[in-house]
C-alpha cells in the first residue's frame, strides 16, 4: 500500500513538472508569467525555511535571466517591523489584505530580456526601459503551501510608501543625454503610471506590483525631420500630378472611343441609306424625299385603216 501511494505521488509530481514546463513555453502575457513564477515558487518552498529569511527560487532554463526570491512572514510582524526585500523596502505600518496569519512575499527581477514582455502588454509609446522590471507580489501562505491556497494578496503602504532602489539591480542603462529617468508603475489593469524619482534611481509606491525606470526615446536630428518632411511633400505632389495626368489620359481615351463609335454608327447609317436609295429611287419633292418609279411611255403607232380609195 505504501509503495502504491509513493507511486501516485511520483506520477503527480512528474505531471506537475511537465505542466509547469509547458506553461513556461510561449509566454506572451505578464499575468501568465506571474502565475508560472508563482507555481515554481510554491513548488520549491520548504516548510522548514525560517520565517523572514529569503531563499532563491530555481527556475527552468527557458526562464533564464529571471531572478526570484521568496520569504514567509507573519502579517502582524510585517506590519510592526517592516522588511527589506532586496531592492524593495517595506516600512513600518505596511498592511497585507486579506491575511489570516502568514504571507509569502515574492520578489522578481525580470532582467533585460524578459522585461521586454511589458512592451507587448503595456503602451510605452515614446519611452524605452532604462532598467529591468522589478516585481513585488504576495500570496497566502498557510500550512499547505505546496498544492493549495495559492491566491494573491495585496500589500498596502498607506502610512509609509514602499521604496524601490534600482541602483542595485542589474545594469541600469546609463543616460548620457541628461534626461532623468521616470518611475513606471505597471498596474494590473493594463495601465502604466509615470512619476518622478524621489532620488536618483529610487522610486516609491503605495502597493505591490511591477516597477521600472523609463526614459523618453531620443528625437531624430532636425536634418532628418526636414528630409522626412521634404520627402513627404515630394511624394504628395508627385501623387497629385500623376493622378491628374492619368485622369486626363483616361478622359482622352474615352473621348476617342466615343468619337469612333459615333463615326462607325454614321457610316453604317449612310451605307444603309445608299442601299435603300439604290433599290428604290428617291427624289426630292420640295423638302421631302419620296420614292419615284421610272416613266414608261407607250410609243404611238400609226394604225393602217382600210380605205376604198387606196390603191
Amino acid at each position: 500500500m505504501g509503495s502504491l501511494f509513493s507511486l501516485v505521488l511520483l506520477i503527480f509530481s512528474l505531471a506537475s513538472s511537465v505542466s509547469l514546463k509547458a506553461e513556461a513555453q510561449g509566454i506572451k502575457s505578464v499575468r501568465l508569467l506571474d502565475l508560472v513564477i508563482r507555481d515554481y515558487t510554491f513548488k520549491s518552498f520548504d516548510n522548514n525555511f525560517r520565517t523572514g529569511t529569503f531563499h532563491d527560487v530555481n527556475l527552468p532554463a527557458n526562464l533564464s535571466g529571471i531572478e526570484v526570491d521568496t520569504a514567509r512572514f507573519r502579517c502582524g510582524s510585517l506590519r510592526r517591523y517592516g522588511a527589506r526585500v532586496k531592492e524593495f523596502h517595506l516600512g513600518i505600518g505596511v498592511i497585507v489584505q486579506p491575511c489570516v496569519e502568514r504571507v509569502m512575499v515574492v520578489r522578481q527581477n525580470l532582467g533585460h530580456n524578459w522585461s521586454s514582455i511589458y512592451y507587448a502588454n503595456y503602451d510605452l509609446s515614446g519611452y524605452q526601459l532604462a532598467s529591468p522590471v522589478l516585481g513585488l507580489l504576495a500570496y497566502n501562505a498557510g500550512t499547505d503551501v505546496n498544492f493549495s491556497k495559492r491566491f494573491e494578496l495585496g500589500i498596502l503602504a498607506n502610512v509609509k510608501p514602499i521604496t524601490i532602489d534600482f541602483r542595485n539591480s542589474t545594469t541600469v542603462i546609463t543616460n548620457n543625454s541628461g534626461i532623468k529617468p521616470m518611475c513606471a508603475n505597471f498596474q494590473g489593469d493594463g495601465k502604466v503610471t509615470l512619476t518622478n524619482q524621489v532620488s536618483p534611481y529610487v522610486c516609491v509606491a503605495t502597493r505591490h506590483g511591477h516597477f521600472g525606470l523609463v526614459t523618453e526615446l531620443p528625437s531624430p536630428p532636425p536634418d532628418q525631420v526636414t528630409k522626412k518632411k521634404i520627402s513627404g511633400w515630394k511624394l504628395a505632389v508627385g501623387t497629385t500630378v500623376g493622378s491628374a495626368v492619368g485622369a486626363f489620359l483616361l478622359g482622352l481615351l474615352f473621348v476617342a472611343m466615343f468619337v469612333k463609335v459615333k463615326k462607325k454608327a454614321r457610316m453604317e447609317e449612310l451605307e444603309r441609306r445608299a442601299y435603300e436609295e439604290e433599290a428604290l429611287q428617291v427624289s426630292m419633292v420640295g423638302h421631302i424625299r419620296a420614292p419615284t418609279a421610272s416613266v414608261t411611255r407607250t410609243l404611238p403607232t400609226i394604225e393602217h385603216e382600210y380605205s376604198p380609195y387606196s390603191s
